[in-house]
């Protein structure tokens, strides 16, 4: 829009300076002219009223003059005599064309406006006498080069004045522009910063014309309408899910207290009980770590803080944590790291890695675990079974699960996209040959 705004606005100016320079050239190239016109017919005037009279005063002013000025002159009587020929000869043929016309009355040619392109001579005639009595004519050439150069530097004044008008017509587009689109930049920063979870993004609403005062006013509204009920869908589920812990804590010691009551027939369904005492617990737990990661994020995208870690010493402290669970699943991780600062804090890249290596060693029992660390990249490869081609993109969707005999909440990836993501950083899961999988983290 700004573009179109500036093309639009730049072609009326110079639209208008168009129409006040050309009729400006035209006039001042006219009056130089019909100036060298007048100012030759005057002098051939001259010369025709000395003709007529005679005598020795010709010969000197046209001698003054073509010394004064370049020009030549000829004087011819009513039989094309030559009277006074001085720079060029009545025999010429275009001289004697116009002594000629001259000779019969006829009224001159005017000549073309002169250009500072214009070169070459004009030539002038007229006759001796007066009325029907024609006793002789003369004949004038004279070249336009000198007013041509008048010419020349009167155009360049009045080009440079246009071209200072343009350049003030351009900064003046610039700033009309940028106080009409200048809302419109402000609504897309804010609509930039509502997309990427700022609470509250507001813009000036006092800027640029009513109509977008308004819209700005509207957006604000709107703004806190979405920061608002973000606010309240977040808090809905922390509440739930923390609401919910106390009868579920309840709960357990009543089902921790009938352990060995139970009577033969139905430890089956206790122990299903218990199960699924244990599963609800786990996915209130993860329910809870997403809305924190949900807050977090938020934060983080309206402060953007510039908080690093060494991915390495994060990677080998949560290695070390998950070992045991490793021993039990008969899963063997090996380690492949490297110095790596990495934009994000050493807490949040661990709640990542925890969720990575629980998933591979779920996923992969009784195989290997690859952990790798490069500049930027944090990569966990399992050779467990993988998922299908067309699964690949729901493992990072909340509550959806690759196995059901597996336990988990299925928002682990959830979460940990959500957090890497918050850093600006990317989430990649891609199959892994021969098979499993391959999560790499990637972080600026």
């Amino acid at each position: 829009m700004r573009r179109r705004l500036l093309l639009v606005l730049l072609a009326l100016s110079l639209a208008a300076l168009a129409g006040f320079a050309f009729p400006l050239l035209h006039s001042t190239s006219a009056e130089r002219t019909q100036r060298f016109v007048l100012s030759r017919t005057a002098d051939l005037d001259r010369f025709a009223e000395l003709a007529a009279i005679g005598g020795d005063r010709l010969r000197g002013e046209v001698q003054a003059h073509v010394d004064l000025y370049g020009d030549a002159v000829v004087v011819v009587d009513a039989r094309r005599m030559p009277v006074l020929q001085l720079g060029m000869r009545a025999e010429e043929p275009a001289v004697r064309a116009a002594l000629d016309a001259a000779l019969r009355n006829q009224p001159a040619e005017v000549p073309p406006d002169v250009r500072p392109w214009s070169s070459g001579p004009v030539l002038f005639a007229r006759p001796v006498g007066s009325g029907t009595r024609v006793t002789g004519a003369v004949a004038l050439r004279s070249t336009v080069d000198i007013a041509a150069a008048d010419v020349g530097t009167s155009w360049a004044v009045v080009l440079a004045g246009v071209l200072g008008a343009a350049l003030a017509f351009v900064a003046l587009a610039f700033l009309l522009a940028r106080w009409v689109l200048r809302p419109g930049a402000e609504l897309e920063r804010g609509v930039r910063a509502v997309g990427a979870g700022s609470p509250g993004a507001h813009v000036s609403p006092v800027m640029g014309p009513p109509e977008l005062r308004g819209l700005a006013g509207s957006f604000n509204r709107m703004s806190d309408a979405v920061a608002e009920s973000a606010v309240r869908q977040r808090a809905l589920v922390a509440d739930t899910s923390h609401q919910l812990r106390n009868p579920l804590a309840a709960l357990r010691l009543r089902m921790d207290s009938l352990a060995g009551r139970v009577a033969p027939a139905a430890v089956p369904a206790y122990s299903s009980m218990v199960a699924e005492l244990d599963r609800l617990e786990t996915l209130l737990d993860s329910m809870l770590t997403l809305a924190s990661a949900d807050t977090a994020a938020t934060e983080l995208a309206a402060r953007r803080p510039t908080v690093t870690c060494d991915a390495a010493v994060v990677v080998a402290d949560r290695v070390d944590s998950w070992l045991p669970a490793a021993d039990d699943a008969k899963v063997t991780i090996v380690e492949s790291v490297a110095p790596a600062v990495v934009g994000c804090p050493d807490s949040d890249l661990g709640q990542v890695l925890d969720v990575l290596l629980d998933n591979a060693i779920k996923y992969a029992p009784g195989g290997t675990v690859h952990v790798s660390v490069a500049p930027g990249a944090i990569t966990v490869t399992d050779n467990g079974p993988g998922v299908s081609e067309e699964d690949l993109p729901k493992l990072t969707s909340r509550f959806w699960r690759a196995s059901r005999d597996v336990s988990g909440s299925g928002l682990g990836l959830a979460i940990a996209d959500r957090l890497v993501t918050a850093y600006d950083g990317q989430l990649r899961i891609t199959h892994a040959e021969p098979h499993g999988l391959t999560v790499t983290v990637v972080l600026p």
